[in-house]
């Protein structure tokens, strides 16, 4: 998804463990807070989030979503005194947290702890981005199995065609030419 002015989760859901996730520091800019109040909330309130709810990445997560979250990391993966966009190795290299990531539900758990006007309304919001990536995800698997669909049916024709092709062939051929009679008088001529 690409990123818009009005949608500001646009480009920010990824898939990390099979699961559309958000980073703890979108959901908390989307909820008017600091990302490490937003984190103490978290933590504070940890039985609402279980593992399908919300998960810390590994230090091999981060490594390996550094291309699929290409410059999105280094402005996320912080360490007190450190400022936002430095390099997301030199952070994390320097005792960085590593971030959280939310589900759809997690996101909504996240801003009934927050309990801020600003996070319910934005939760709605969080929902219905993902319900539209549900949907765009749909759309897409509909239009990947037409597309099979009408892969299969050419080369069905295809088949056919040649078939048709390779009958038609010798019929278009010209006629072979007459065996011609030969000059004079031969044995057998009549």
């Amino acid at each position: 998804m690409a990123k818009s002015r009005e949608d500001p989760l646009a480009g920010r859901i990824f898939l990390i463990r099979g699961q559309r996730v958000v980073i703890d520091a979108e959901l908390a800019r989307l909820y008017g807070v600091k990302t490490g109040v937003f984190n103490q909330a978290i933590r504070r309130n940890a039985r609402r989030f279980p593992v399908d709810f919300a998960f810390q990445l590994s230090a091999a997560e981060v490594e390996i979503s550094k291309s699929q979250f290409v410059i999105s990391l280094g402005k996320y993966v912080h360490k007190k005194g450190v400022t936002k966009g430095v390099s997301h190795a030199s952070v994390y290299r320097q005792g960085g947290h590593r971030p959280w990531v939310f589900t759809e539900h997690g996101a909504v758990m996240a801003a009934n702890v927050l309990r801020s006007p600003r996070a319910v309304e934005m939760s709605v919001y969080v929902v219905r981005a993902f319900i539209r990536m549900r949907e765009e995800l749909a759309a897409n698997a509909t239009i990947l199995k037409r597309l099979a669909e009408i892969d299969r049916t050419l080369l069905e024709h295809d088949c056919a065609l040649r078939t048709l092709w390779q009958r038609l062939q010798p019929l278009l051929a010209p006629p072979p030419e007459p065996p011609r009679r030969r000059m004079g008088f031969h044995v057998g001529n009549g």
